[in-house]
């Protein structure tokens, strides 16, 4: 099913690549700009506001609640009954040490707020929480795509996998550009989007 786009493209091809060339501008602006100062760290607005600011110009429902339940291969993510409820919960979740924060981003993971683009968008809001909270960002360059995919699925009954994964990566490089569009691309390629390099658009 392709999904409904302010483009009106119905080719599934056109719109993965239309939609990976747009987002991935705007993930450059979102930087360059200095609107990433602007996100509500670790809070649902802010992950709203990164998921709009990715997705405006292609989606009508950038950064808003979903309203359709979603899955992902035999993972259901939170029921729409229960969204808005679960958002509150992570909202009020601690976010001071690094294992706090990586509670924090496995439960946003599972609530999956979004129709689409959710993956993408919470990996920026997982550095920006790290970035002002501890000082340091995941160096994405260094996560094994399997092994993180693997580690987040298993997340949900366990997080030690994922936290020992993503420490591994740390950097306190929290300001450097080349790290952050690099990792856009690392971020889009754990998704299946590699047609073109953030930096160059």
């Amino acid at each position: 099913m392709i999904l409904e786009n302010k483009l009106g493209i119905t080719d599934q091809i056109a719109l993965v690549k239309t939609e990976e060339k747009i987002s991935k501008k705007k993930a450059k602006r979102l930087f360059d700009s200095g609107d990433i100062h602007h996100v509500a760290v670790g809070k649902f607005a802010g992950l709203s506001f990164i998921h709009a600011y990715l997705f405006e110009e292609i989606y009508g429902f950038a950064g808003q609640i979903r309203e359709v339940n979603i899955a992902k291969s035999d993972f259901r993510f939170a029921p729409v009954m229960y969204l808005e409820a679960s958002l509150k919960h992570i909202d009020a979740m601690p976010q001071s040490t690094f294992d706090e924060i990586i509670e924090k981003y496995v439960e946003m993971n599972v609530a999956h707020p979004f129709r689409e683009g959710n993956g993408r968008a919470t990996r920026i809001w997982l550095d920006v929480m790290l970035k002002i909270e501890t000082r340091q960002v995941v160096d994405w360059n260094r996560v094994d795509k399997e092994e993180y995919l693997s580690a987040m699925q298993r997340s949900t009954v366990k997080d030690l996998e994922i936290k020992v994964l993503l420490k591994q990566a740390l950097t306190d490089q929290i300001n450097n550009r080349t790290l952050f569009m690099k990792g856009i691309d690392v971020s889009y390629y754990f998704e299946g989007y590699s047609e073109f390099k953030t930096e160059e658009l």
